[in-house]
Order: C-alpha cells, then structure tokens, then sequence
C-alpha cells in the first residue's frame, strides 16, 4: 500500500454540524476512520457543536483522556471523580479556555448562552 498526503489530511471541522436534534449538539469526528496516518498512535479529535441550551449528555472515554478547547460560546463543562466522594468538578468556560477531563470519568458539556457554542476536543 502506498502512502500519500491524503493518509494525513481531512477538511471540514470549519463546517458546523447539525444541531436540529433533541440533545441540540453534532459531534463531528476525526479518527483514524478520516484519517488513516492516525492508525496506532492513540489520537483523535472532535468538533463538537451546541445550538442554545445544547448537551454533550454525560459519557466517558474508558480509554482516553479529552482535552476540550472552547472556539465559540459559553459552555458549563464537568465531570465526576471517581473516589467514594462522587465528586462534580465543574466550570464555565468561554472562548480560549482549555479543560482536561481525565481517563475514564463521567464527564459532560453544556451550553448555556442563548447563542451556539463550538469546541474542539482532543482525546489521547
């Protein structure tokens, strides 16, 4: 099998996802699946778009940790240790912030302004 450029190239997280749903997000991948230079090396990303009032509902990555970037918006973000505290770590974070969510732990987002929001999130 040859490798080209393409292996290693996707376009389209400039384009919003479709909101019109009961959650009021799209997540759009890019994995290995999009792109194929990704294979074995644990990585992937996402475009994750809210419409007002949208929910990331909560989910975990049993064997990633995100690190979600707001782009767009303002987003009430958290998750839930997993000590015997049950923990809920949470903020609200606005374009240009960065937060960790870290392997395996319940986690969610959710918009809370009355515009869109957009995030990117990186899981390794």
């Amino acid at each position: 099998m040859d490798v080209n450029t393409e292996d290693f190239f996707f376009s389209g997280l400039n384009k919003p996802g479709n909101t019109s749903n009961r959650l009021g997000s799209n997540v759009t991948a890019v994995d290995v699946n999009k792109i194929a230079g990704l294979n074995t090396l644990g990585i992937s990303l996402a475009r994750i778009d809210f419409a007002p009032y949208g929910l990331n509902p909560p989910h975990m990555h049993p064997q990633a940790t995100e690190v979600l970037t707001v782009i767009e918006g303002t987003l009430l973000v958290g998750f839930v240790t997993s000590n015997p505290q049950n923990r809920l770590i949470f903020k609200v974070l606005n374009a240009g912030d960065v937060f960790v969510f870290p392997e395996g732990l319940i986690h969610f987002q959710f918009n809370r302004g009355h515009k869109n929001a957009v995030a990117i999130a990186d899981l390794e």
